[in-house]
């Protein structure tokens, strides 16, 4: 999703939990390579990365919707979702850029978020909206792109849906 954020021209916030004690936002994600692009990285103690800070920053851009891709998927990404709801933010969750610890706690999550009005969503699904036609400029560079992450989307939608298979049976 980073790198659909360059290709797209999306801007992104990031937020990371109590990073003396748990550490810095991954490099992998390159945050760097967004430029003006990447905005602001807040640290938080709260679980929800709606913080006032983060609020203001949202605000100020008037942002009236938000994605949500991130880590613990029943505690920070569950808490931001409904704070943001309750904010009046249109809120789409990227169910294939989430995860938790327990895997089976993300499917509960997922569903408790949409019960509560938030769009649930697949990155390619989420891509194709915000790319909107081929005939964009931004098309071969957007298509090279999905091509790239194909197989990373499909193991991580192959994880999700044996998660939730499994959750359905319980």
């Amino acid at each position: 999703m980073v790198k659909l954020a360059k290709v797209l021209d999306v801007p992104v916030l990031a937020t990371e939990q109590n990073p003396r004690a748990l550490g810095p936002t991954v490099p992998e994600l390159n945050l760097s390579n967004l430029g003006p692009l990447h905005f602001a990285t807040v640290s938080k103690t709260l679980f929800s990365m709606a913080t006032p800070e983060v609020l203001k920053m949202l605000g100020d851009k008037q942002f009236k919707s938000v994605a949500i891709f991130g880590i613990e998927s029943h505690i920070c990404v569950l808490q931001t979702t409904l704070d943001l709801l309750e904010g009046g933010y249109d809120v789409h969750v990227i169910a294939d850029g989430v995860s938790s610890c327990n895997p089976e706690e993300v499917p509960i999550a997922l569903e408790r978020m949409r019960q509560a009005g938030a769009q649930i969503t697949t990155s390619e699904s989420l891509a194709f909206q915000l790319q909107r036609d081929a005939s964009s400029s931004t098309f071969k560079a957007f298509s090279s792109l999905i091509k790239e992450e194909k197989d990373t989307t499909k193991e991580s939608l192959q994880r999700l849906l044996s998660s939730h298979t499994k959750h359905s049976m319980v």
